[in-house]
């Protein structure tokens, strides 16, 4: 896909929990299967069901005071029993109404929590595989304790699942020339988010066979900007071993070209906007005094106009390159140089994407062939609403899949390929497809907690049968060993996809392989050029 720098400009507008303390008490992990020893300390967790969840587990000490702005440190260790029943706070954001996803906590800065879900009669040495979940939220918002993230449903099914949460917005990708001065964490800079990501799956590694799991079958799950973490995951090296399997839902994959640099001197980065914030929070100067000063902020005033609905008052950030945190995912894909894992890979049918208001005419403008492009979308011809929302859409999600797709295809690795399209019946009047996020609560089986009265039957079973592909994925490194019908690996030739449709799974050439051609070449049409 060619982008220009103005094309590059409108993806980046796409992208744009508290814990219990200790107790004294002493147990013994062996007898009660509602307790765990971990590294720092033994948890206690609560039994629903056939389900066993440890919530509120800090994975790193709090970020907070002269730790803002720094790589997670260890947690502190502590006696007695933790009563993990609560999550804790999910990390400091501005929530918004429209989310897929609504938090139950409060966000606070102090949040790097883990939750573990695992069946009640999983104990220590039964090696039950792990799903490691990273929620999205254009890396300003989202949060681990959202109900259609609950893990018991998947548990249910033989997996140990986790979730945590990473710093988001100016707390989690951050960059100014005080902090790059002093130089704290040997050149682990402004990518803070993302190594609290690595923080929490090291954490997985070193602790999860207590509670069951098996630290060498782990697989990475995220959609949003939690399916750019897992792609970033699979191609820096600091993750390294630490997961056997991937599942990127919805993941923007051709972030290179409008991710800057954390400092340059020859182009915008990362530096410039934490000058530029500092500038409107009253403080000047690079030097220890001014870190001093942005680290003595009030959270509010470090998270103002920041969220995905929020009017931004001042520059921020999200993920910027550094070479060793972030190595840029699609170059690192083009050149074979990700995390060798079988890879599940995807997007739903009316995905994320949007742009500048173009015609028609403007739009086709930027395609190297503007004729076939019109044939290819052609179903939209009346619609330029709709065009303009299938062309950013296809941009934006579906090409960029189909590229890691193919690109991970020729390292000799396995990939299955899909277009979640599953609407439930109470939006079907509502929603000509599915949009962006509709389809976290089918793969992980928590629809009736997204649709509540309204779920029905055949949403239970589309649930059902979606997530079974995700257990057995988890499970064997390959989801056609689920009950649902056989899903082939993907190869280049026939671009076989999975739709995953109200009709049930379909495994078809892709219909939409005319369209990723055609956008693959599209650029932003130069002013007045039609």
């Amino acid at each position: 896909m060619k982008l220009t720098h103005a094309s590059a400009a409108i993806l980046l507008a796409a992208s744009l929990a508290s814990c219990a303390a200790p107790n004294r008490a002493e147990e013994d992990a062996s007898s009660d299967a509602t307790l765990a020893q971990t590294e720092t300390g033994k948890v206690k967790g609560v039994q629903q069901e056939g389900v066993i969840a440890f919530k509120g587990i800090p994975y790193a000490a709090p970020p907070i005071g002269d730790l803002r702005w720094r790589a997670p440190q260890p947690a502190k260790s502590w006696d007695g029993t933790l009563e993990a029943t609560a999550f804790g706070h999910d990390c400091m954001q501005i929530p918004f109404a429209a989310d897929e996803a609504p938090l139950t906590t409060t966000p606070a800065e102090d949040c790097l929590y883990v939750n573990v879900w695992k069946p009640a009669d999983a104990k220590e040495g039964d090696k039950l595989p792990v799903l490691f979940w990273i929620y999205g939220g254009g890396w300003v918002n989202g949060g681990s304790s959202p109900s259609v993230y609950d893990g018991a449903p998947l548990a249910e099914e033989g997996l140990v699942v986790v979730s945590f949460n990473y710093r988001l917005g100016r707390f989690g990708f951050f960059a100014h020339p005080a902090l790059t001065a002093a130089n704290e964490d040997n050149g682990l800079l402004g990518n803070y988010g993302y190594l609290d990501q690595i923080a929490a799956l090291e954490w997985v590694n070193e602790n999860i066979a207590a509670f069951g799991g098996d630290p060498e079958k782990i697989t990475i799950m995220g959609e949003s900007a939690g399916g750019s973490a897992v792609l970033n995951l699979m191609t820096t090296p600091l993750a390294d071993g630490l997961f056997e399997g991937a599942i990127a839902m919805s993941a923007p994959a051709r972030m290179d070209a409008m991710q800057k640099p954390v400092t340059s001197d020859d182009r915008p980065d990362g530096e410039d906007d934490g000058v530029g914030f500092a500038k409107w929070a009253g403080i000047t100067g690079d030097g220890r005094d001014a870190l001093k000063q942005l680290r003595a902020l009030p959270a509010d005033t470090i998270v103002a106009g920041t969220g995905m609905a929020s009017k931004p008052v001042a520059p921020a950030s999200g993920p910027m390159i550094d070479g060793t945190i972030i190595t840029g995912p699609s170059n690192a894909f083009e050149a074979g140089r990700e995390e060798m894992v079988p890879l599940m890979i995807g997007t739903t049918s009316m995905d994320l994407g949007f742009g500048p208001p173009l015609t028609p005419d403007e739009l086709f403008a930027g395609f190297s062939d503007p004729e076939s492009a019109r044939e290819a979308y052609a179903a939209f011809s009346d619609d330029p609403s709709r065009l303009r929302q299938a062309i950013y859409s296809d941009m934006l999600m579906a090409e960029p899949a189909r590229f890691v797709a193919n690109a991970h295809t020729a390292q000799g690795q396995p990939v299955w390929y899909y277009r979640f399209g599953y609407v439930a019946d109470s939006k079907r009047d509502e929603w000509p497809g599915a949009p962006h996020a509709t389809d976290i609560p089918y793969f992980m089986d928590t629809v009736s907690a997204r649709y509540g009265d309204a779920t029905t039957q055949d949403d239970r079973e589309a649930a059902a049968q979606m997530s079974d592909y995700v257990v057995s994925f988890v499970k064997t490194g390959d989801p056609s060993d689920a009950a649902a019908p056989d899903w082939l690996r993907y190869e280049p030739v026939e671009q076989p996809i999975l739709l995953l449709t109200k009709d049930g799974p379909e495994l078809t050439p892709d219909p939409l392989a005319d369209r990723l051609d055609a956008v693959e070449t599209w650029s932003m049409p130069e002013p007045g050029k039609d």
